[in-house]
């Protein structure tokens, strides 16, 4: 196709797309509607939402009340049999039918809203189906994104943190874009991960990397999203099975409303600043202490923060178009976003363009529903070498300038400027990704649904790490490219039939098949010794000048996964009181051998209403529940073919042997792996046994949790028992270990409103354990150090009869007379080793908790967010590795507590030990908002701009803790034979301190 016709086509479907919205907007003229919405003690209700409509010339038509409960709709046709719909969030909805419109008789309209407990009858988003709250029988927690964390919000998980009880959010720095650990109810593998399932929009996704040091989840524009819906326990999970034993999370994003139309435009423009520096010495304590340590003072003669040089004031913006509205059978959704931030660190930036579109289009007399949702993403991320860059503004000696007098960085012998590294060193990463998925509802009978849904998400990541040629210090030059490409399709088919008898027994039975394929590719290849000057590597990789194997050789690799599944589910409601459902899911999963390639997951759970009994009387108790479950779920994330047999071909004199008297070997292939057949799915099992309460006529409302799970044939990758496997390990499950998680969750919110006041508090609170059983492993290491002499030492793992992520150390007790690290002898043989390692602490808190709140007053609204954990602790690595006498006695920088025992001598090693183990726990206002909406009677009468909204958001603005380092929310990946880690911090990223202005208009 040329491309005058590829822009003829363009135009006749932007012309024919503006034709539809014309004709959808498109209304006979008429009279005005008005009224005013007020609660019983008249008093205005802003906000409320007004819908007007009539079947018989087909008007629809929605509006929200402005800050004195005022609505108005223009141009409503002259008609008889209006119906108008008035509902808020905590009052119960009134619906007056029959009114008539005419030029003599203009509608206008006084109506009072009663308090109710409307909150039970919210709708909740469960796996392949929606439900009241009021009838559910598992543990679920559903946020609206009214309720969303506020601020500079990169992924999903980030609008989560403190907002449900039992799931922990962890960043694993403070880079924009960084990657976000998520544990729901404590983590139960140690290969498998420990990361829920996501599904949006009933597209099931996978969690593997989309290449590039960034968030897999960050494709997903948060201002899309319209409720996060959370499942905890095994009964609300089950359905999903295998990949349901970390918990799911569904995220349902933006529909259109028939009848309402709106084009919205936000933008917010941030600005952020490194929130806690790290404690080093200044330029003067730095000369004091090296020469009172008797080192060697090399003075260049300037004074120079490096922190304060690799650092920066970042900038943030973020547009976001959205249109959106219905006519009839037809709504839609569509937006475009785009969001340029900077991070706290120089040459560091993140760019993300979105765009959405979701249409719902109803045929053959409401029968058939087809609902259609696309995202396209473009994400790009530049950054320098993190780990290089900060080491590097830790150890510098601050007396070297910063710059020459042309601005140029500063160059010395025996070691490299932190400015120069940033001119040499770049990691830049572009990913696109598209997701979308058609789904069809058919209404076969009454009550009995036919759906389908196929999804594709489809991603390709190019990531470029570059380092530049240079003569002082020497560098030859070297690019590395790395090419991802991921594909994953959903095939899914169930029927949903409702039926009930006598309006006493109501059931509701599901049946499906579900198919998905995963496809992953990555390529890897690389070229050194580049010329200094002229075009970068990045953009002509053919001015390399060296490609050998023994530097350069293509790495490579593609792995293909298919799950295939049935799944049922019975839910039995007998007259509103009683509550049942059963579930039953089996996977087939390509990942397992052939003997066990099928596992079964059962889930059963009740409820009990109470407050629906007869002899239930209470005025102050509105509404209780009983709630028990049992169920169990699978987990299938490790690696493909680790069941099939592996065959390698080499020319090596090892591998085969020559066909005559000379010493030419031919190729050979021979095995590296035996087949393993008998690998089964790891299994959790849980119970939760808990309560939903309401009180004060649903003002405040509770809910309390006890859970246990355990997880059993836990997947190792362990030394071969058999002595034929030519394989240095093999994965095998270790029958008898298992992982246990128990603990309480408590979550409260109180609302209230007394006229133009308003305002809701709440928080919740879990307490949890986690331990490791029958471990056959003295330990299993999951985090190593870093640093000169430290490489590769263990500093925690998994230990019977502690926590995973223990802290298995070295205990540090102090100093001999010589001035050098004392350790405790704990086996008390004479000698301190390794087998002298103990548990010190672990890295997963024993308590989570948030308080959060938020209040209106007329036209202002504010917002408050507090989360924070206790009772772990962290390994502070980076300090360990630079911070101890010996460093500022050779005139390396370095932390203040260097000097902090005096007896300690300057010859002392520093090894990994409790002395560098800290606690943790911390309390931070994770975000603070502000909020004004300007009344439309300032603007005019609202006929354009229904609303203007100014917002001023403070993220991150303190934390209280006893952790010195940037931040105690870290979680550097130290993983030793891909076994998580948990609690180190390594030159890790500064989280920043943000300040948000936004507005938001509603035309």
């Amino acid at each position: 196709m040329t491309t005058k016709s590829k822009l003829l086509s363009w135009s006749l479907c932007c012309l024919l797309l503006l034709c539809t919205l014309a004709q959808i907007q498109a209304q006979s003229p008429g009279g005005a509607v008005t009224g005013t919405v007020r609660n019983a003690q008249s008093e205005p209700l802003p906000g409320s939402t007004v819908k007007l409509e009539n079947s018989s010339n087909r008007f629809s038509r929605s509006t929200q009340a402005d800050a004195n409960g005022n609505f108005r709709f223009e141009d409503v046709p002259f008609a008889n049999g209006y119906r108008l719909t008035i509902s808020n969030v905590g009052y119960t909805d009134k619906v007056i039918s029959g009114l008539n419109h005419s030029s003599a008789n203009l509608l206008r309209i006084q109506q009072a809203l009663e308090e109710s407990a409307k909150s039970l009858d919210e709708m909740v988003v469960v796996g392949y189906g929606k439900t009241s709250k009021r009838d559910l029988t598992g543990a679920v927690k559903s946020i609206k994104a009214e309720e969303f964390n506020k601020g500079i919000i990169n992924s999903p998980e980030e609008l989560l943190q403190g907002k449900v009880a039992g799931v922990n959010v962890t960043a694993s720095s403070g880079e924009p874009g960084a990657p976000q650990s998520i544990t729901i109810r404590g983590p139960g593998g140690v290969r498998t991960g420990s990361t829920p399932l996501f599904v949006i929009d009933g597209m099931a996704l996978d969690n593997s990397s989309t290449g590039g040091a960034v968030n897999p989840l960050t494709f997903l524009n948060p201002q899309d999203i319209e409720s996060m819906d959370v499942l905890k326990d095994a009964s609300a999970t089950a359905i999903y099975g295998a990949r349901g034993a970390n918990g799911v999370v569904l995220i349902t994003t933006k529909k259109g409303r028939s009848g309402f139309s709106s084009v919205n435009y936000n933008f917010t423009a941030g600005v952020s600043k490194i929130a806690n520096p790290l404690p080093l010495f200044s330029t003067e304590e730095y000369k004091r202490q090296v020469v009172a340590l008797g080192g060697e003072l090399e003075d260049f003669g300037g004074s120079t923060n490096w922190q304060d040089e690799i650092t920066r004031t970042a900038f943030t913006q973020n547009h976001n178009l959205a249109v959106s509205g219905g006519v009839n059978k037809l709504t839609y959704y569509a937006s475009l976003g785009m969001q340029l931030q900077e991070g706290v660190i120089q040459r560091n930036d993140l760019k993300r363009y979105n765009g959405r579109i979701n249409i719902t289009q109803k045929l053959w007399d409401d029968r058939l529903t087809l609902d259609i949702n696309l995202n396209a993403n473009n994400t790009v991320n530049r950054r320098p070498n993190i780990g290089s860059l900060i080491g590097g503004a830790i150890s510098t000696n601050p007396t070297i300038p910063a710059r020459n007098a042309d601005g140029t960085p500063y160059v010395f012998e025996n070691g490299i400027n932190p400015l120069k590294t940033l001119e040499l060193e770049k990691d830049w990463s572009t990913i696109n990704r598209v997701i979308g998925n058609v789904a069809a509802t058919l209404k076969i009978i009454k009550g009995l649904e036919y759906k389908v849904n196929i999804g594709i998400d489809n991603s390709t990541g190019v990531r470029d790490v570059q380092s530049l040629p240079n003569a002082v210090p020497q560098r030859d030059g070297r690019l590395e490219t790395y090419n991802t490409y991921n594909k994953n399709v959903l095939m899914e088919h169930y029927f949903t039939y409702n039926f009930n008898i006598n309006n006493l027994h109501k059931f509701t039975a599901l049946a499906g098949y579900s198919f998905q394929d995963i496809y992953l590719q990555g390529r890897g290849s690389s070229i050194n010794r580049f010329p200094i000057g002229g075009v970068e590597p990045i953009y002509n990789p053919g001015t390399g000048q060296e490609l050998t194997l023994a530097n350069n050789r293509p790495s490579g690799y593609a792995v293909q996964n298919e799950l295939q599944s049935f799944f049922g589910r019975l839910n039995y409601n007998f007259d509103n009181r009683y509550l049942f459902t059963a579930t039953l899911r089996a996977d087939g999963s390509s990942k397992f051998g052939e003997n066990n390639k099928y596992g079964i997951f059962p889930s059963f759970s009740a409820a009990w209403n109470i407050a629906q009994e007869k002899f239930f009387n209470s005025t102050w108790i509105s509404s209780l529940k009983l709630r028990g479950g049992w169920g169990q779920t699978g987990n299938q994330e490790i690696p493909a073919k680790i069941t099939q047999p592996l065959f390698t071909a080499t020319v090596s004199g090892n591998a085969s042997y020559p066909l005559d008297a000379g010493t030419t070997y031919p190729a050979g292939v021979f095995f590296t792996r035996l087949a393993n057949p008998n690998i089964q799915w790891e299994v959790s099992t849980q119970i939760d046994l808990g309560f939903d309460f309401g009180l004060f006529n649903g003002a405040l409302n509770g809910t309390v949790d006890y859970f246990r799970k355990v997880t059993n044939n836990i997947l190792l990758q362990v030394p071969p028992a058999d002595p034929v496997q030519p394989a240095a390990t093999t994965w095998s499950n270790i029958k008898d270990m298992n992982i246990v998680n128990q603990g309480v969750e408590i979550d409260l919110n109180y609302q209230h409103r007394k006229g133009p006041v308003n305002y809701t508090i709440g928080g919740n609170i879990t307490f949890i354990d986690n331990v490791v059983k029958n471990s056959p492993y003295t330990v299993i290491p999951s985090g190593s150090a870093s640093g000169s002499g430290l490489t590769s030492a263990t500093i925690n793992g998994y230990i019977n009869g502690s926590p995973i992520g223990a802290f298995y150390l070295l205990d540090f007790t102090g100093f001999d007379r010589d001035g050098l690290s004392v350790y405790r002898d704990a086996n008390q043989d004479g000698f301190v080793n390794d087998r002298d390692r103990v548990v010190l602490g672990t890295a997963l808190p024993k308590r989570i908790f948030s308080l959060y709140g938020t209040m209106g007053y007329k036209a202002f609204d504010l917002a408050i967010n507090f989360n924070g954990v206790s009772g772990n602790k962290l390994y502070d690595n980076t300090e360990n590795a630079g911070s101890y006498k010996a460093l500022i006695a050779k005139g390396v920088n370095t932390f203040t507590s260097a000097v902090k025992y005096p007896e300690e001598s300057t010859t002392n090693d520093a090894r990994v030990s409790s002395r560098f183990l800290k606690d943790g726990s911390f309390f931070r206002l994770n975000n603070l908002a502000l909020g004004y909406t300007l009344p439309m009677t300032k603007v005019g009468n609202g006929q354009f701009i229904k609303q203007i909204r100014f917002s001023l958001t403070g993220q991150n603005l303190f934390v209280i803790t006893k952790y010195d380092g940037f931040d105690p929310e870290v979680n550097a990946d130290r993983n030793i034979d891909n076994v998580l880690s948990y609690g180190v911090d390594y030159l890790s990223y500064p989280r920043a301190r943000s300040f948000i202005l936004g507005i938001n208009v509603q035309f």
